[in-house]
Parts: C-alpha cells; structure tokens; sequence
C-alpha cells in the first residue's frame, strides 16, 4: 500500500498543437516517467458508484469535497490491478491505493461474492462501501498518457490523449478493450500539472498556464456522459 499527501492539482483542456508544443519546452527541463517505455502508455480505469450514483452527482454539482473509487492498471505486460481512492478537499488532491489480487478484483467487479475484511485498509474502505452503499462498477475509461517529472516540488505533468469510454467491463483485461466511444472532440485532449506546494518557475514559464484553458474535468464524469451519446464539451 501507498499513501501520497494532499497536492495540488490542475487540469486543462489542451489542443494537438498546444500538446506538441508544451512538449517540446518540457523536454528541455523535465525526464520522462521512469515507468514510460517510448512515448507514452496505455492507462486503464474501471470507476465505481453506488446505486445514487453519489460520485457523478458531486461533479455535476460541484461539491469540493468528495472521495472517487476506481481500480486501475497499465498496458506494461504484467502491471498489477491497483485499487486507488482519490479524495478531493478544498481544491487539494490526496490518492491512496492498494494492490489487488484476481479473486479479490472478480469479487469487486462482480459484487456478488465479495471478499472478506482483511489487513488492509484501503480495500477494506472499499469493501464497506460496497455493502454500505451498494458502490459497484459503473465504466471504464481508456486514454493514452505521456508523464514528465521534475524532482523539486515533486512535479508530475502528465498528457492524456485520445480519452475513451465504455460500459464493457468483460474485456477490461483483454489485449483490446470493446465498445470504446469518444469521450472528447477528435484533436482535444487533458493537461494535468500535479505538484506538493508550489510550482517551480522554471516549469510554470515552460507551461504558459496563463494562455491555457483551465477545466475540473473529470474522466469518469464525462465518460459516464459520452456513454449515453451526451457530449458536453464541443462536437
């Protein structure tokens, strides 16, 4: 298990040509996520909601503090099921995540033999919210991801691309994910800038984040939309 402290985090709505060219200064001051074999990677997320559909409802109305479950995992060959939670509290981020077995992950996806309580606590958050509040699994959502880093302020700039979702879960696993649709216009894509406290200059002036467009976009929230044929942002 892993536990990262509350940080900043801040999303924006970026084009092909905003992509290459923030890409092309960032290149100059900041490495390549260790874990990124070429230019990017697949990522991978099944999110979960209860049956008042409590997470989608507290993105639409804007409520600061929430909490979002989602089990995740990478294109790498033998990247392991990661169960994260990400809590959101005045405008600051905080994501704690456990490992996941197969039959503690079929039980989840499931939701019809449930695993029993055990030693760790982030799956057993988990676990009480689905006897609670009946939480099950809602979607997933596929994109492709470049990260960058930057070790003063624990930078991470991450450019997800090419975002897509889908209510097929049988194929989570599989070499090709079925029934994707577009959860963005064809050329649009997400910024995320995360940091600990402040951002260094020397990223910020490479960023321009003045020029760019600032969103609280939310993968699950719009995929959950994109789904049912509605598409909020553009055509």
């Amino acid at each position: 298990m892993s536990t990262i402290e509350y940080r900043v985090e801040q999303k924006y709505l970026v084009s092909d040509l905003d992509l290459a060219l923030i890409a092309g200064r960032l290149k100059a001051v900041m490495k390549a996520d260790i874990h990124q074999d070429g230019d990017c990677y697949e990522v991978r997320s099944i999110y979960l909601d209860d049956i008042w559909d409590s997470c989608m409802n507290e993105n639409e109305d804007g409520v600061d503090n929430r909490k979002k479950y989602r089990i995740r995992t990478y294109d790498t060959p033998g990247a392991p099921l990661r169960l994260e939670i990400k809590e959101k509290y005045r405008g600051f981020t905080k994501k704690s995540s456990a490992i996941l077995d197969q039959q503690t992950y079929e039980g989840i996806l499931s939701g019809d033999d449930l695993p029993e309580f055990g030693s760790n606590p982030v799956v057993n958050q988990l676990l009480l919210q689905m006897r609670r509040r009946k939480l099950q699994p809602k979607i997933a959502v596929v994109y492709q991801r470049t990260a960058f880093v930057y070790p003063t302020g624990n930078v991470r700039i991450t450019f997800d691309r090419n975002i897509m979702a889908t209510r097929d879960l049988s194929s989570f696993l599989d070499p090709h994910v079925s029934g994707l649709v577009p959860v963005l216009p064809t050329g649009m894509h997400v910024l995320e800038v995360k940091y600990d406290e402040l951002l260094p200059d020397v990223i910020a002036g490479q960023l321009e984040i003045g020029k760019l467009r600032q969103t609280a976009f939310s993968k699950y929230y719009l995929g959950r939309l994109a789904v049912n044929g509605e598409f909020p942002i553009g055509k």
